[in-house]
């Protein structure tokens, strides 16, 4: 095995159906995982659909032990998931992107970043190629930015601007910050998830400019029959907690 155990981390290795593979897990969470934790067949009844947003490659999990979790099986988006729907070219276990999300995880968990707890990682590789798979808590009594934008107050869309914030102070660049991949739970704290792809680099304005861009289309894609005007408003209440939080951390 290529990658050794770190601090805080277990790995097991395990043979796949066409080559092997390895996990990466919390072992304060998980005692001997095996390849079935990321299998949503064997979970039987308890693994439900995620309706909103991914690739139809996300499950609701739950255990007694190991509470209520998210099983995402990794796949490709656009013209290459036609070709190759879920394998990534293998350039070594450090860049397995489940390997890679977990670590990341993490290390936003230890800075008090509000993402959800990670708690298993997977691959498997077969020849030059490989598959891959994450376990992470189910963050409780939550929504989708996407889904409570009809209701939010100005008070949450600032909120939601401060965290970008934060996450941005911490050189945290979310390839994929969209309106379906922020959540908020019942108690209004604002979450990110989805960190595929996901880096820590030096802050800077142009990637933290297209991180809001991007965030500003989905919501005008997702508005449903909200005027396209409505949107613009509160995009700007969120964009004025960002620059507030920002300036304020200065």
């Amino acid at each position: 095995m290529t990658i050794p155990d770190l601090a805080g981390e277990g790995l097991q290795p395990f043979r796949a159906h066409a080559g092997h593979g390895a996990i990466l897990f919390d072992p304060q969470r998980v005692r001997q995982p095996g390849p079935e934790l990321f299998d949503a067949g064997a979970w039987g009844p308890a693994a439900r659909p995620v309706g909103q947003g991914g690739r139809g490659a996300a499950w609701f999990v739950e255990d007694a032990e190991l509470g209520a979790m998210v099983l995402r099986h990794y796949r490709r988006g656009g013209l290459p998931a036609r070709l190759v729907a879920d394998r990534y070219l293998w350039r070594g276990a450090n860049d397995a992107r489940s390997f890679q999300e977990f670590r990341l995880l993490k290390a936003l968990r230890a800075l008090d970043l509000p993402v959800p707890a990670p708690i298993a990682a997977a691959y498997a590789r077969d020849g030059l190629a490989y598959r891959a798979d994450l376990l992470i808590e189910r963050i409780p009594r939550t929504r989708s930015l996407a889904e409570r934008q009809a209701e939010a107050d100005d008070a949450l869309w600032a909120r939601v601007g401060e965290t970008v914030a934060r996450f941005h102070r911490a050189g945290v660049d979310h390839a994929d910050l969209n309106a379906a991949n922020i959540l908020v739970d019942d108690a209004g704290t604002v979450w990110l998830i989805d960190f595929d792809r996901g880096r820590r680099r030096p802050p800077a304005t142009r990637w933290r400019e297209r991180n809001l861009r991007r965030l500003r289309r989905s919501l005008l894609k997702l508005r449903g029959a909200r005027p396209a005007d409505r949107v613009e408003r509160d995009y700007a209440t969120l964009h004025a907690g960002y620059d507030r939080a920002w300036a304020s951390a200065l």
